[in-house]
């Protein structure tokens, strides 16, 4: 495994036709808030992290996912990964240089295995953030982000191989085979999962609450507002982590979660966990059961940015 040059998730960048109605979505309901905004892009923040913005949200023709943006430690380090990927013939989309987006810093971008733009950067603008109170029930913080993939294994090498990612746990089916791989970039259980898919598509983004009662809360309250909730609440196997799957205005699964689990990486050795034992996906017993509509839900549409850089 090559040195750890990435340090963790900065946020995650989406394309949607119907711009109005999905800010609306992540800021009344999900609980995100604007802090820079320009003609059809808005950045998002979550209260309780010191990123610039979790979520960048702008208007096309096209449901894509633009770009998912991880931290470096250094500019230094960005530009040693910038050399590594492009002496192992990764197709970079740009050299290292200063970023025009809120907070600036110092990064490049590339395509991943299956075409998906992934920036890395550092040097960014710290945002003043705030403890997240008891019972307030928003997002303190990006927590995963999960990407469909045709072949898993291929793109867990490209992740671990050239990025230094490191596989924590993985779900199997008997009759399926391989379904997800949950990798990490620090000691929380995953910041990235690959999940089996019939094309390149975004899975799901997730947020972690502040606790239990915050999770719950903030579940009662997407309910409320007529959001469908495809999956939970429950808790899972892998990562320990709560959960509750909702399907937002453009057809993209968002996650509340809470309570993700810290390994300690020295001792750390992956399990296989067998999803046809219920209680691998759902500790609590209380979700619905994982289905095949339910698995179809979650391959979202083609994504249409594949091998194609984001226009900001």
């Amino acid at each position: 495994m090559t040195t750890r040059l990435i340090t963790h998730l900065r946020h995650v960048a989406l394309a949607v036709p119907d711009f109005d109605r999905q800010l609306e979505f992540f800021t009344s309901v999900w609980g995100l808030s604007p802090v820079a905004q320009e003609d059809g892009v808005v950045f998002l923040a979550a209260e309780g992290s010191p990123e610039q913005y979790v979520v960048r949200l702008r208007r096309d023709t096209d449901k894509r996912l633009d770009l998912l943006a991880f931290g470096a430690a250094t500019p230094a380090d960005v530009d040693t990964l910038a050399e590594r990927l492009g002496a192992a013939d990764v197709r970079l989309i740009g050299e290292p240089g200063a970023l025009r987006t809120a907070g600036g810093g110092y990064g490049f971008r590339f395509f991943d295995v299956d075409g998906r733009t992934i920036e890395v950067s550092a040097d960014v603008e710290t945002r003043q953030h705030r403890a997240i109170e008891e019972g307030e029930s928003i997002p303190v913080r990006l927590s995963h982000v999960v990407v469909n993939s045709p072949d898993i294994s291929r793109t867990q090498a490209f992740f671990e191989q050239h990025l230094g990612f490191a596989l924590s746990d993985e779900l199997s089916h008997p009759y399926i085979g391989e379904l997800m791989k949950f990798m990490r970039c620090n000691p929380q259980h995953h910041s990235l999962a690959i999940a089996k898919g019939p094309h390149v598509s975004l899975h799901h983004v997730s947020f972690e609450l502040r606790g239990l009662d915050e999770y719950m809360r903030g579940t009662g309250r997407a309910l409320r507002a007529g959001t469908r909730m495809i999956w939970g609440p429950g808790r899972h196997k892998a990562g320990d982590n709560t959960f509750s799957y909702f399907l937002d205005p453009s057809g993209n699964t968002v996650e509340y979660t809470t309570e993700l689990e810290i390994v300690d990486e020295d001792r750390w050795h992956p399990a296989v966990y067998d999803i046809a034992h219920e209680q691998n996906q759902d500790q609590w017993g209380t979700a619905n059961p994982f289905d095949e509509q339910l698995a179809k839900e979650c391959f979202n549409d083609l994504d249409r940015g594949v091998f194609v850089a984001p226009p900001l």
